[in-house]
């Protein structure tokens, strides 16, 4: 008889509570039932890892909350680098990876973030991964794989390096939404924002891999604004930047 009590009380103490939905509560009961000799394995096993999907959760939340506290004080960053045809004239400008990481860095470090990356290389073709972290342990991460770039006099190693100076710009790009901007773009550089239209168009071409996929957006873009005469010059020059991405290279 007192053994069917004791049995009872045990399975009250592991049955899940609102009261003990948090992970320091619930860690609370787990070391209460770890020291109870008659507790069940199977369900201390299951508040274990109902103990695990709650800090999960709030590394998530944490992580959610610092990037939307850090979205606006990450800066446009002036784009240095240059795309240049056979002649030698610019076709398009990008941001460089050394200017994008200095400018982003201090502001990761404020909001407890860090930024890392994994390449890997086969059959001459770079795949690099791009992993937000944040302090309190959730992570987000996102990849593109791309050839290696042959284009001008390059050796094999200085090809594998240029795909993944690439792949790190766009990898940053895409976990922090980070604009750029052109040398003559004086009203953005004044600290005039770009409108919800001009930034969203600036994701798609960020976005776009194929040149099908580009002539389709385009045609888009362009009745969007009426006009190339009306595209903002940060939209232009996303969209030059995904032309020469995507175009194949002889």
């Amino acid at each position: 008889m007192n053994q069917i009590a004791t049995t009872t009380v045990d399975a009250q103490q592991l049955a899940p509570t609102h009261a003990a939905a948090a992970p320091d509560s619930m860690l609370a009961m787990i070391e209460r039932v770890a020291t109870d000799p008659n507790a069940d394995i199977d369900k201390m096993e299951r508040l274990l890892q109902m103990h695990e999907r709650l800090l999960d959760r709030e590394s998530a939340a944490a992580y959610t909350s610092a990037l939307a506290g850090m979205q606006p004080k990450l800066p446009s960053i002036k784009e240095r680098g240059a795309i240049k045809d056979r002649s030698g004239n610019v076709q398009s400008t990008y941001a460089l990876w050394e200017d994008i990481n200095a400018a982003i860095k201090p502001v990761l470090q404020e909001f407890g973030f860090a930024l890392s990356f994994r390449t890997l290389t086969e059959d001459n073709m770079v795949r690099v991964t791009g992993v937000l972290a944040h302090k309190n342990g959730h992570s987000e991460q996102t990849e593109i794989l791309l050839p290696a770039d042959t284009s001008g006099s390059k050796n094999s190693v200085q090809s594998v390096g240029s795909s993944v100076s690439y792949g790190k710009r766009y990898a940053a790009g895409a976990l922090l939404n980070l604009t750029t901007h052109g040398e003559d773009d004086d009203g953005l550089l004044g600290g005039t924002k770009l409108d919800d239209k001009a930034v969203n168009w600036i994701d798609v071409a960020n976005e776009l891999e194929h040149p099908k996929q580009y002539q389709d957006k385009r045609a888009e873009l362009l009745k969007d604004y009426g006009g190339a005469a009306n595209l903002p010059a940060d939209v232009r020059n996303a969209f030059n930047r995904a032309k020469a991405r995507v175009t194949p290279k002889d």
